[in-house]
């Protein structure tokens, strides 16, 4: 495993995140006789795998349902100092309520702090206002104070205007973002966060970066001698202000494809120039007469999932 130094955290991340949206039992919570051993087992057996192979940090959310539940009755089994925990929560419009939704996270984690805490979902104003003007931020720093959260940064899906207003406060460690190849919009926001010494940590990279798992066989030429997945991390991990991509296994199996990338980091400017140029010569037939901006509408020509192509 290769590591980078995640901004002012001053954290020595893994390029790579063990991110907990696919590996749960439920989206959401459930009593923990509902959860099946086989489940369990699976998740245990991501961890183990995630951590043998240096991906320490290990990232889920109260939004995704049984992940803290089951993360919990895990993470006890290995060395706490080893392992960098990150969770998320919604800000909300009154602050006790999110003081209460991040004390489960804390209390299903079973940790007497966390790494990381996500303010998650800093889309719009209203988030931004619940954040930075109704108290959610200060229900924060109480919690640092504390030392129940070493350092706070926010998760986004919103546009980039929203994304460089949040960085700029200057108020936060850390942000997870989506830029990828097919989606370049935010790389505003990402020089941002380089600016105020923020850590970068790409969220989704393989999913939402094209459904590169399971990727059409043009997509799969173009990228050739590369598989789609390990070009898209290849291209996301040449820019050094990019930290961390997450990683969503639902299996052990998961990280395997994406280990293929850390031999190549030191010549990505040799092998991504001819991979590109073969892509961004898609802006014309035969693929169709179709509009390319930031890369991302070669997707409805490569017959991509156009949920991929939200961004703002």
């Amino acid at each position: 495993m290769q590591y980078r130094r995640f901004g002012r955290t001053e954290l020595q991340m893994p390029v790579f995140s063990c991110g907990g949206m696919r590996y749960q039992f439920k989206w959401q919570d459930q009593a923990p006789a509902e959860i099946p051993d086989e489940n369990q087992q699976n998740l245990a057996a991501v961890i183990r795998r995630s951590l043998d192979l240096g991906i320490n940090h290990i990232e889920t959310a109260r939004g995704y349902g049984t992940s803290e539940m089951q993360l919990g009755w895990v993470l006890s089994q290995f060395p706490r100092e080893e392992m960098i925990i990150q969770t998320k929560s919604s800000p909300k419009a009154d602050p006790k309520e999110f003081r209460r939704s991040i004390e489960k996270s804390l209390d299903y984690l079973q940790l007497d702090y966390i790494d990381l805490f996500g303010i998650h979902g800093i889309n719009n104003q209203e988030t931004f206002d619940f954040t930075f003007k109704n108290g959610c931020l200060e229900v924060v720093r109480d919690l640092q104070k504390q030392g129940r959260i070493k350092h706070v940064g926010f998760s986004t899906h919103g546009p980039t205007d929203i994304i460089v207003k949040a960085i700029e406060t200057g108020e936060l460690d850390y942000v997870n973002l989506h830029w990828y190849w097919i989606n370049q919009d935010n790389w505003r926001a990402i020089e941002a966060a380089k600016k105020q010494d923020m850590g970068v940590f790409i969220i989704s990279p393989s999913d939402k970066g094209g459904h590169l798992y399971n990727p059409p066989q043009i997509l799969t030429d173009l990228c050739a001698p590369l598989h789609p997945m390990v070009f898209n991390d290849l291209f996301c991990l040449s820019h050094p202000q990019v930290h961390t991509l997450s990683l969503g296994a639902a299996q052990p199996s998961d990280f395997d494809e994406h280990l293929q990338v850390l031999p190549l980091l030191d010549q990505a400017d040799e092998i991504l120039p001819d991979i590109l140029a073969r892509l961004e010569n898609q802006r014309s037939p035969p693929l169709g007469k179709i509009g390319l901006k930031h890369g991302k509408l070669v997707c409805l020509a490569m017959n991509i999932p156009p949920v991929i192509l939200i961004s703002r």
